[in-house]
């Protein structure tokens, strides 16, 4: 069985269902797929792609999973009311859909980081403290939380820049709050690993500010193993020995991409510019 990972959808369904049957074809049938996250916002049919990703999990025993992505948690804020919609969301499909608490109940079961043959997957990135136990293990707090009787509760807090520096003796919902923002916000950090959230727009911070990407902060305890990510379409496809960057901007005229894990494969579909680029995701 071979093991591919698909970068951000965004609501493009009608793409991932063309780079689902290359998978297929690829792998001969039997394949196990893995998205790294934001599987809804900004394209044009979220609730396709929400169905559609629910439906395939499910039926797949096992074979197929989704990480939760920034915009996977809004949505689920938003239909709770414990987070405001954006101007530039396309989630009215899914906030009005029949099935709609059936979608948000999955959705919210997801996990937000996965250690797969010798791969850790994120949305956005790792802490640079943080080794791969250490990141499943706080990931599963947050998974936690998310999936119990206090989750509404933890969204209206959930929201919030800081603290953006990690620290174990971190507690409550700083410290849940501070997890979240590394797994499914971040690109840019300070030389100490403070996270910033201000520059979207580019791959790199503006001139003479310090700022460099996640992964290259040069204590990063993660750096020997192979971590996948998406979230920065700024950055495009990445592929190096330790690094796999899939966010090829579907939603934005680039390419939804997926990578075969056993050998670096790539199969890729060309998207229409469903959104003007403004940098900012």
């Amino acid at each position: 069985m071979r093991t591919y990972a698909i970068g951000d959808l965004q609501g493009c369904a009608h793409e991932a269902q063309l780079l689902l049957d290359h998978i297929i074809e690829d792998a001969k049938g039997d394949a196990r797929i893995l998205f790294v996250g934001d599987l809804i916002n900004r394209g044009p049919d979220s609730l396709t792609a929400l169905r559609r990703m629910k439906a395939l999990s499910e039926a797949s025993g096992g074979k197929v999973e989704a990480l939760l992505g920034n915009h996977d948690l809004h949505l689920i804020a938003v239909a709770v009311g414990a987070q405001s919609a954006s101007r530039t969301d396309t989630l009215d499909g899914i906030l009005a859909a029949p099935d709609r608490d059936e979608l948000i109940d999955w959705l919210r079961r997801r996990p937000l980081a996965m250690f797969v043959d010798a791969h850790l997957l994120v949305h956005a990135g790792v802490a640079a403290q943080w080794d791969v136990a250490q990141t499943m293990a706080l990931a599963a707090e947050v998974e936690a939380v998310l999936r119990g009787d206090g989750w509404i509760d933890f969204l209206r807090q959930m929201y919030g820049n800081e603290p953006n520096h990690w620290d174990d003796s971190l507690a409550g919902v700083d410290r849940l709050r501070c997890i979240v923002n590394a797994l499914t916000r971040m690109r840019l950090c300070e030389p100490d690993g403070s996270m910033d959230f201000k520059h979207k727009e580019s791959e790199s911070g503006p001139e003479g500010s310090g700022l460099i990407p996640w992964f290259d902060l040069p204590q990063r305890r993660t750096a020997n193993v192979t971590v996948v990510f998406g979230h920065w379409s700024a950055l495009g496809l990445i592929l190096r020995p330790n690094l796999v960057g899939l966010d090829s901007g579907c939603v934005w005229g680039g390419k939804l991409t997926a990578v075969c894990l056993d050998d670096r494969r790539l199969l890729q579909v060309d998207c229409p510019e469903y959104r003007e680029h403004s940098g900012k995701k």
